[in-house]
């Protein structure tokens, strides 16, 4: 694992980075005034997020919560929060996260990151400075004296963690695509007429998930392969993660209904 440090070049942080509005090398010259704020809707900055990356070592907890799919082209596992883009069902109208659901480890760093640093092979630590959790005269201050405070450095070693989990799931990925266990799936979900009586299915959503079919038609060699390179925990977690789709497409409805009818 390469280290971390602070400020240092300036790192580079490619392409948009999901949640993060202005990433800033964290530096006590320029933040040592900062720290965590106490807020009323603390979840806020994810509110209308519907996804966000996971990564492998999270599929068991997250299993039981939402559904995990793969992204389309690098097979990033992603962690569904809603149905459909610009919204999240797991935020309540209160900001808060909804009780015992599982938050993503994406969700949990912020506002810290790491950013490249093009002078070494380290990475550099960074705040996102329009992070509405964070301000001056702080509840939790991120330096104390110019030095890192204790928030900062458990931070700091979170960062480290989701690395190494970050690079475990690039190679989980790569073994998914390597054999080839990926097909595009479809959620629908089927509406009761006012009778009663099952209307016609609509579709919800396409995404790119594990299939049961290629599973079972490998040989035995490679099953065995895929134990004895870790896969399969994660793929089974997978798979039975599928199973909350139907619960979150309900929660869809019942969202909508409830807007209907505030709205009337």
């Amino acid at each position: 694992m390469t280290d971390a440090s602070f400020g240092g070049g300036q790192p580079q942080l490619t392409g948009n980075v999901l949640l993060y509005k202005n990433p800033q090398p964290l530096s006590a010259q320029e933040h040592g005034a900062l720290g965590l704020k106490t807020l009323e809707r603390p979840f806020n900055f994810v509110a209308t997020t519907h996804v966000v990356p996971l990564t492998v070592q999270e599929f068991g907890s997250c299993a039981t919560t939402m559904p995990i799919i793969f992204a389309p082209d690098r097979k990033t596992p992603l962690a569904v929060m809603a149905a459909r883009s610009g919204e999240n069902l797991f935020v309540g109208a209160d900001g808060n996260w909804e009780m015992d659901a599982y938050i993503p480890a994406f969700i949990r760093r912020y506002p810290f990151v790491f950013a490249s640093d093009p002078q070494s092979d380290n990475f550099v630590v960074c705040i996102d400075r329009e992070a509405e959790m964070l301000g001056e005269n702080p509840d939790v201050p991120m330096f104390i004296n110019d030095q890192p405070s204790d928030y900062t450095k458990n931070a700091m070693d979170f960062l480290q963690e989701f690395e190494r989990q970050r690079r475990a799931t690039d190679e989980f990925a790569a073994i998914i695509a390597e054999f080839d266990l990926l097909e595009e799936k479809t959620v629908t979900f089927t509406p009761a007429k006012p009778d009663g009586t099952p209307g016609d299915p609509v579709k919800v959503a396409d995404y790119l998930g594990v299939s049961e079919e290629k599973l079972n038609a490998l040989p035995a060699a490679k099953l065995l392969d895929l134990k004895n390179r870790g896969a399969l925990p994660a793929i089974y977690a997978h798979l039975v993660s599928l199973m909350q789709w139907q619960k979150l497409v309900l929660r869809t409805v019942r969202a909508t209904e409830a807007a209907n009818g505030a709205a009337g």
